[in-house]
């Protein structure tokens, strides 16, 4: 399916909170490569991270899984027999996209699309679970619990991957980050205008949190291993293994 140039936010609009509607789902590859740093190459080493850890009958979920770029990255290193692939996300417009986009790359590997809140999916028998830029955007009074079910879901020694908008509790280095942050999508081909828009529009519907507030709550949920495999300026992959 063909993507779209990102072009949402490049003349003064009425702002909304941000949502996953069908304009954004048509430019988001486009938006996601020009907005995360590094983003390609962490898509690429989820799946071979992913593929390392599958096991021989069990399962794999990408929640909040968008158009399905981590899915495809782990169908593409998977090597590991009998496993079920599970794609969540709770956008109708996401989930519907996704679905073509798995159907046309994968055409020979089948692959469960799901639209549901990953708040209310029941996980089980999973040897990985992926979370990339997603926990972010779920309210921070459900991320505890969220990561309790998705710990209980993990057969032993299962692991969760995890990529996020990292924030920095010092404020000087929060500033530095973002001026980096805004400087890469500016050389990216965004405007002043598209980067303060598309910035207002999130700035209640993604909340990020700091590395050491991630790591505390990991261990809490029950994962006895996190460790950082992943960093671009203000963004972050974690390993969390049972």
């Amino acid at each position: 399916m063909t993507a779209s140039e990102d072009k949402l936010f490049a003349r003064p609009r009425h702002l909304v909170d941000f949502a996953f509607d069908e304009a954004v789902a048509r430019v988001f590859p486009d938006m996601i490569r020009r907005s995360v740093p590094g983003y390609e190459t962490l898509i690429g080493l989820t799946g071979l991270l992913a593929a390392e850890h599958a096991r021989p009958g069990s399962r794999i979920y990408d929640l909040g899984a968008s158009l399905g770029a981590s899915t495809l990255a782990i169908a593409r290193c998977l090597a590991t027999p009998d496993v079920q692939l599970i794609a969540v996300d709770n956008a109708p417009a996401m989930s519907e996209r996704c679905a073509g986009v798995l159907r046309e790359a994968l055409p020979d590997r089948a692959v469960d699309v799901v639209c549901a809140d990953i708040r209310d999916l029941h996980i089980e028998n999973a040897s990985v679970v992926v979370l990339n830029f997603t926990l972010q955007f779920i309210d921070p009074d459900d991320r505890l619990d969220l990561l309790q079910r998705i710990r209980a879901g993990l057969l032993p020694g299962g692991v969760l991957l995890l990529a996020e908008k990292v924030a920095f509790a010092d404020p000087q280095r929060q500033q530095r980050m973002t001026a980096w942050h805004t400087a890469f999508k500016k050389a990216n081909g965004y405007s002043e205008l598209e980067i303060s828009q598309k910035r207002a529009a999130l700035e209640k519907v993604l909340l990020p949190d700091t590395l050491d507030t991630h790591r505390a709550r990991l261990r809490e949920a029950g994962f006895r291993v996190v460790d950082e495999w992943f960093r671009c300026l203000n963004f972050a992959g974690l390993l969390a293994q049972c």
